[in-house]
């Protein structure tokens, strides 16, 4: 033991020498934290700790990286060192791990300050700016996968709702006065609220085209037969614009089955859940179909042929407890001005929700939404430009929210008007049945 004390006091006296040669450099110089080895003056940037080479001011002294994390460590944990010598080792960059009390001694010495050390939580966001400041410098674009899911959507789309109203005329009369269409036009910021979404299918149409049996291709689509018409022109009716939604939501909700069934996505669900989620959405996707048309000026929906205003869903039974929260979602969506690519992805999002009731396969079905709402996100930062998009994506998505509440009232009130007049269609009543 006595010749091992010897031999580490021979030892300190040798590297006490060498660092008497090297202290003028490493207690001189004044860097300015950059990385470049040399000084102005051309003598070289070194660590006033152990002599390393220095990358900067840390903590109020020139050190290196070694130095700064081992300060910064030193100062978090609360353990007392000590010297197994005599507090007199001299710090080198060889044997700096030696002895952490001299070393700390050492940091001290040069002038580095606790007080300068970032909290972990100021470090983390630190951290995060710098993250975020590189993903601004570089340019947001789609991947292939995100481009074809964009891709598949617009064509699904294109193929399965005509933006013409083409079939409008064919539907049953809308029984209205002129003056009431007139009156909507001059109220642009009232809450009124007319659409084709939340009104009734026809009766005519079998329970055989409900939404497990309808292909993927386009519904043949029968409208009422003239004897039909001359029968209910005999009969008084409670809600006299309610055959013309019936008509015209059946004819929606067909169109919604079919793009749905054009999806890959979709058609690798299983069918029971594939039905779980057209009717947990179906109501929602019409929404999103006819905020398309609304303008948010006249507070009219211009389908074409046909134009529909807040008094046209009252007469068809619908109340203003639902009119009202519809008509704010259509004005506040309709002025963020989205692209048909927003609003099919915003359809999508809709339909691929996996907390719809009767839904089996959560899993697949929350991925496939997860990658549809990031496909969105990307779309908007890498196709947007306007300085407000940061906030389009997170408005979006309280859309969809404001849409859940809606589509359970929207339910209560078409089963109440099927109580007061039946002619609410057997497809209608097979969306919003709660059975799976």
């Amino acid at each position: 033991i006595l010749c091992l004390w010897i031999l580490c006091c021979l030892l300190q006296l040798r590297m006490s020498k060498e660092m008497e040669e090297l202290s003028p450099l490493v207690d001189s110089g004044h860097g300015d934290g950059s990385e470049e080895e040399t000084e102005e003056d051309d003598e070289p940037k070194i660590c006033q700790v152990c002599g390393d080479k220095s990358t900067g001011y840390h903590f109020n002294a020139k050190t290196c990286e070694g130095c700064k994390g081992f300060f910064r460590r030193a100062m978090k944990r609360p353990a007392q060192l000590c010297c197994p010598f005599q507090n007199t080792c001299v710090i080198t960059k060889t044997n700096r791990r030696q002895c952490q009390s001299c070393r700390l001694q050492k940091c001290f010495s040069v002038g580095m300050k606790r007080e300068l050390i970032m909290s972990d939580d100021a470090v983390e966001k630190r951290r995060m700016q710098i993250r975020r400041k590189k993903m601004q410098e570089e340019p947001v674009t789609l991947s292939p996968q995100q481009e074809a899911v964009i891709q598949e959507l617009l064509t699904a789309h294109q193929k399965t709702f005509d933006m013409t109203c083409a079939h409008f005329i064919q539907f049953r009369p809308l029984d209205r006065d002129q003056k009431s269409m007139s009156e909507c036009g001059r109220e642009p910021n009232s809450s009124r609220f007319t659409y084709a979404t939340m009104h009734k299918p026809s009766p005519e149409d079998a329970m055989q085209q409900t939404i497990s049996f309808v292909s993927p291709s386009f519904p043949s689509f029968s409208f009422q037969s003239p004897e039909n018409k001359e029968k209910n022109q005999h009969k008084s009716a409670i809600f006299t614009s309610l055959p013309h939604f019936t008509d015209l939501t059946t004819y929606m909700i067909k169109n919604v089955i079919n793009f749905s069934k054009t999806l890959t996505m979709f058609r690798a669900l299983i069918i029971d859940d594939q039905i779980s989620l057209l009717k947990g959405a179906t109501f929602e996707i019409i929404l999103i179909h006819f905020n398309m048309f609304f303008n948010e000026v006249t507070g009219i929906w211009e389908c074409g042929p046909q134009q529909y205003c807040l008094d046209d869903a009252m007469r068809a039974g619908f109340q203003r407890h639902l009119l009202d929260p519809m008509m704010n979602f259509h004005y506040t969506l309709r002025k963020m001005h989205l692209r048909e690519e927003e609003y099919v992805l915003m359809q999508a999002i809709s339909l691929f929700s996996p907390d719809r009731p009767g839904v089996k396969h959560h899993s697949v079905i929350d991925r496939n939404q997860e990658t549809l709402a990031l496909t969105l996100k990307t779309y908007i930062e890498a196709k947007r430009t306007e300085p407000e998009k940061r906030l389009l994506f997170p408005k979006i998505m309280a859309c969809l929210t404001e849409m859940r509440s809606m589509n359970e009232e929207y339910t209560k009130q078409v089963l109440k008007i099927q109580d007061i007049q039946p002619e609410v269609s057997p497809l209608l009543l097979e969306i919003i049945s709660k059975d799976s």
